[in-house]
């Protein structure tokens, strides 16, 4: 449909030039445009943001359990990938008070998840800029398309925060998706007697006026939804690892042994008091997992590790959250194992999408077949085996679509995704031999060390480093192919 101009008096149409040129000179400008209000994710489009990278998260905040109420303090450093008018940042829920842009006020407004922010001066592309927000209110519990929950979930002396794939919104604001990763320095403030833990190391702790004040920092990238914040009382474990040695030098033998030749791991272990008799013994085995995972997987990507064990409502899984997973209650081996592992492949290696989640769970789901293997149980085969003969028993059957096709949202943490996925990467060990696929594991784990991939990346790897060798039946029956396979 087309209008007719109108004709604007030569007087009017004079000052309407003026209040243009007067736009532009106060930061209105004509070059950049608005970023995109989310990425397209396959599975949730509007999750991220478009426009800009994020470098780092300075957050500052303080929660009181009493009253469930946060107020925070965001910094987000960023490039700018356009020339922009205005961006998105991603916040469910909460209070925003102020907003400023490199220390101006912004204007802002709010639709839904979308925090939209119009800075006073056109940001040029290529240029960093910072961008505060200033918020406060109850923060929400999230509930996935699978029914799951996450987000900021009560816990009975306080609040842990989850984010995978999208609660991360809920207690702070920034572009969250995995496509976008960022270092990160947290401050949180709460009643004294109270511990609050994140990723990363802790840097100070100070107690003031019947509060206490943690400091955490992760300098190495790190994905949104696999950053975490747990307030409560916890039984506090803390020690140095040694990592992988180098070929010359002597393996250590114990969380305190040390060597000048190997550095040193910082492990920072909080559990629920409640929880702590029955988490002893199998969290006394990270070194010895994480030992076995360097072996197997790589040099340890990140400058800290450990585990956060707390019962938080009805979420009753566990998480991958950087540097120290979260479990609901105390774990068994099997699922320090694939969190644990998750490290290398989820953390350091990133999908792009949520559909690339294979990636995450596949492998560490492997990891767990890898262990038992190497230590006295089932092999590889014969868990693949198994699940070949009952995999319609699974929880959520094993045929129903293939792992790099979720169905829905709702399916990207079904047993597909995880078990077939560890399947696929069977079927590719059992293609090149067991060399090449051991070399496998630690050449991904390197070529995309604290960067992102997606199943695309992972198929040319895999081809380019077997290149006498046919996988085209791997993908299109084991990894795209609808209902089960044929055994070969």
């Amino acid at each position: 449909m087309s209008r007719s101009a109108p004709v604007v008096p030569a007087r009017t149409s004079f000052l309407l030039a003026l209040g243009a040129l007067a736009l532009t000179a106060c930061g209105g400008g004509v070059d950049g445009t608005p970023g995109g209000s989310g990425v397209r994710d396959p599975y949730f489009p509007k999750a991220g943001n478009g426009g800009y990278d994020v470098t780092h998260y300075d957050l500052t905040l303080a929660y009181d359990p009493g009253s469930a109420r946060l107020t925070g303090r965001a910094t987000l450093t960023a490039r700018a990938t356009q020339d922009l008018s205005a961006f998105d940042l991603d916040l469910q829920g909460l209070d925003v008070d102020e907003v400023t842009v490199d220390g101006q006020d912004a204007r802002w407004n709010r639709t839904g998840q979308e925090l939209t922010v119009r800075p006073r001066d056109e940001l040029d592309e290529d240029g960093t800029f910072r961008v505060t927000v200033r918020y406060s209110g109850t923060p929400q519990t999230i509930t996935d398309p699978d029914g799951s929950e996450e987000g900021w979930l009560r816990t009975a002396d306080g609040a842990l925060a989850l984010g995978e794939p999208t609660g991360s919104m809920a207690w702070y604001p920034g572009n969250h998706h995995p496509s976008d990763k960022a270092a990160y320095d947290l401050a949180v403030t709460v009643p004294q007697g109270l511990t609050a833990v994140s990723n990363g190391e802790l840097t100070g702790e100070t107690t003031r006026g019947g509060r206490t004040t943690y400091s955490w920092h992760t300098a190495e990238p790190m994905a949104s939804h696999a950053a975490t914040l747990a307030v409560g009382r916890y039984a506090i474990t803390r020690y140095d690892l040694n990592r992988a040695a180098p070929a010359s030098a002597p393996a250590a033998t114990s969380p305190t042994s040390s060597t000048a030749s190997t550095p040193r791991l910082s492990v920072y272990i909080a559990v629920d008091p409640k929880e702590a008799a029955a988490s002893r013994t199998v969290l006394a085995r990270i070194p010895e997992i994480m030992r076995w995972a360097e072996d197997t997987f790589g040099p340890y990507p990140f400058s800290s590790a450990g585990a956060i064990v707390d019962r938080a409502g009805d979420a009753g899984y566990a998480l991958e959250t950087q540097n120290r997973p979260v479990f609901p209650g105390a774990p068994d081996t099997a699922t320090l194992v694939h969190e644990l592992a998750h490290q290398w492949y989820g953390d350091s290696v990133t999908p792009k999408t949520w559909q690339d989640m294979w990636l995450n769970e596949g492998f560490a789901t492997y990891a767990e077949w890898l262990w038992e293997e190497d230590h006295g149980g089932d092999s590889a085969q014969r868990t693949f085996d198994a699940l070949y003969d009952h995999g319609e028993d699974t929880h959520e059957d094993l045929w129903s679509f293939p792992p790099a096709e979720p169905e829905s949202a709702a399916h990207i943490s079904g047993s597909p995704v995880y078990q077939r996925g560890a399947m696929v990467l069977h079927q590719i060990r059992r293609t090149m031999g067991d060399t090449a696929f051991r070399a496998l594991l630690r050449g991904w784990a390197a070529a995309h060390r604290h960067g992102t991939a997606d199943t695309g990346d992972f198929t040319a790897y895999v081809e380019r480093q077997a290149p006498g060798a046919d996988f085209s039946g791997i993908w299109e029956e084991w990894l795209y192919g609808e209902g089960k396979p044929a055994r070969d």
